[in-house]
């Protein structure tokens, strides 16, 4: 895709990987628009980034999704890139998860992993495919190749946004819009609570490796330790796998 002139809406834009997008976006050229839940955290980031267009959106909300898209496309028509970042990490043991009386907990986690990025892909893509360049960026995971026994609906959730992402790519093959993955691995956010992902790549060095994919054009773009994962063999997944719940279990206990 094209790196510079783009009108680009970034969900969960206002911290962490969404925000570095963000910022590298903006100082390439473009136009940034990015939305969350917390109207003081949006507040913080466009302090930061005073270009930034923020817009207060649950996207646990089928209606607030349409609304999203209905206010983008009125108000910046020429929009061209959607970068689905927004996610939620949960870490638990199923055994004391407690699904009877606190599903909507886990569900949370569910529609906002894979319900609203798929929605907003759909909504977006017919929309992007009257257009001479559009690019629609998934942000699924290392953890959709080798999952993380210990955050099961989050692994889950980020394989079945792979396997979208691959069928998207395929059916607007022939249009002007481009489908691209990013597959960060452990990178240091905030995601799934403070301080869990501390000894994860900088959050930087990651943005701007990934933003050295986007320039070469790749269509799979992962860092680090994703960058292996992205083409291993089951085997090497099951011991992967394996190897990470051994080192982790201790967590949710």
């Amino acid at each position: 895709m094209k790196l510079s002139g783009n009108t680009i809406l970034i969900t969960g834009g206002s911290t962490g990987i969404g925000l570095a997008f963000a910022e590298r976006f903006i100082k390439a050229g473009n136009k940034v628009i990015v939305c969350g839940r917390r109207e003081n955290v949006l507040q913080n980031a466009k302090e930061k980034l005073p270009s930034l267009i923020t817009r207060v959106s649950d996207l646990d909300n089928e209606s607030e999704r349409v609304a999203l898209f209905d206010w983008v496309t009125a108000n910046y028509p020429e929009v061209n890139v959607l970068v689905n970042n927004a996610g939620i990490q949960q870490r638990f043991n199923v055994r004391k998860s407690d699904a009877k009386n606190n599903w909507s907990y886990f569900r949370k986690e569910i529609t906002t992993n894979i319900e609203a990025p798929f929605h907003l892909s759909m909504l977006f893509a017919p929309f992007f495919a009257t257009k001479e360049e559009a690019a629609i960026i998934n942000v699924t995971s290392g953890l959709a190749f080798t999952p993380f026994a210990i955050a099961p609906i989050y692994s889950a959730t980020k394989a079945a946004l792979h396997s979208f992402t691959m069928s998207l790519r395929h059916q607007l093959s022939e249009t002007s819009v481009e489908v691209i993955e990013v597959a960060p691995p452990a990178v240091s956010t905030d995601l799934g609570g403070a301080g869990l992902h501390i000894h994860g790549e900088p959050l930087d060095a990651f943005a701007d490796g990934i933003f050295k994919g986007l320039e070469e054009g790749k269509q799979e773009i992962g860092y680090g330790t994703s960058v292996a994962r992205l083409r291993m063999s089951r085997d090497e997944i099951d011991e992967y796998t394996e190897n990470m719940y051994k080192a982790t279990k201790n967590a949710i206990e």
